[in-house]
């Protein structure tokens, strides 16, 4: 009996301090953003779905375009800065939308680190990760958000159903971060206030108002509905700039598309991470601690086991 119970007892050691070893790896693991894949679509600065309408001296850095409507309206006085290009019902247009809706349900699908719901995002700072609202978000004032040092940290929103910033609010990203890595997955439509400072990329079911003077840096992306523009400044070469150069055989987009527009590099993938994927870089080290341990307290267990059976002098 004693014998067994040394070797029961080693056993139950070994389990316990596996499962306490696992049990800390997973609680160890960051939360985080995983940034979607936006395809074609990551050389548009603004796209429609019904349309695209502009008042004043907007200028767009990066390509327009709408699809499955057909009207682009306001350019001029509007601009788009070469080597943007502008897409009416096109098959760029069409493509650029099918990789907005393959971004949009990647976003919807990440999973939730923080609910928000019922708080305004002015006044907080907020380090990486995907943030959610149940219904609506509101930004009133300004918003930080603090890449921690790490220039590939991702920011995601995910929000029920619309967004709206106050007139002179803001979105100001610190320690290293980049509007580029910024996503804003909105149920329904998105309107920023006048002179409002933005960063990300607005991904909305429905439709984006930009208010006067309002600036984002990033791109004003709407599935269904229409993108309103007023004397705005729509920057996403920044972003683009981050991203490698396509190549020409790329699968997916229509060959149609090669003979008709010159596009900005499409986005192949931005970097993932405001803590990635859930996963442990250290995870390895983990099951050599575990080994370790396990042979160190199995090779105690056997040999009290076998000195058992000697017999006593």
């Amino acid at each position: 009996m004693r014998k067994l119970k040394y070797l029961t007892t080693s056993i139950i050691l070994v389990l316990s301090l596996i499962l306490a070893i696992l049990s800390f790896d997973v609680s160890a693991r960051p939360l985080g953003a995983i940034a979607p894949d936006l395809g074609t679509a990551g050389s548009f600065a603004v796209l429609g779905g019904s349309a695209v309408t502009n008042t004043g001296p907007s200028v767009i850095n990066g390509s327009l375009g709408v699809w499955p409507g057909t009207a682009i309206s306001g350019f001029p006085p509007g601009i788009v800065v070469p080597p943007g290009t502008t897409h009416a019902s096109d098959a760029v247009a069409q493509q650029a939308q099918n990789d907005v809706t393959t971004a949009y349900n990647a976003l919807a699908g990440q999973a939730c680190d923080t609910n928000l719901t019922g708080q305004d995002l002015g006044g907080q700072t907020l380090t990486p990760g995907a943030y959610c609202f149940d219904t609506s978000a509101q930004l009133t004032g300004a918003l930080t958000l603090d890449a921690q040092g790490n220039p590939d940290s991702v920011f995601v929103f995910q929000i029920g159903s619309t967004i709206t910033t106050a007139s002179n609010s803001s979105v100001v990203m610190i320690n290293s971060g980049s509007g580029c890595n910024v996503f804003w997955n909105v149920g329904s439509s998105a309107t920023l206030g006048t002179t409002t400072s933005f960063q990300g990329n607005i991904l909305a079911l429905t439709s984006i108002t930009l208010n006067t003077n309002a600036s984002p840096e990033g791109r004003a992306l709407a599935r269904n509905g229409a993108v309103t523009l007023d004397t705005n400044n729509v920057n996403s070469i920044v972003c683009s700039a981050l991203l490698p150069t396509a190549t020409a055989t790329a699968t997916r987009r229509p060959a149609s598309a090669t003979a008709t527009a010159t596009l900005l590099p499409p986005v192949k993938g931005l970097p993932n991470a405001g803590g990635g994927p859930i996963r442990n870089e250290n995870f390895s080290l983990s099951l050599v601690i575990i080994g370790g341990l396990s042979a160190i307290i199995l090779a105690f267990g056997i040999r009290t086991y076998r000195n058992l059976d000697r017999p006593k002098h």
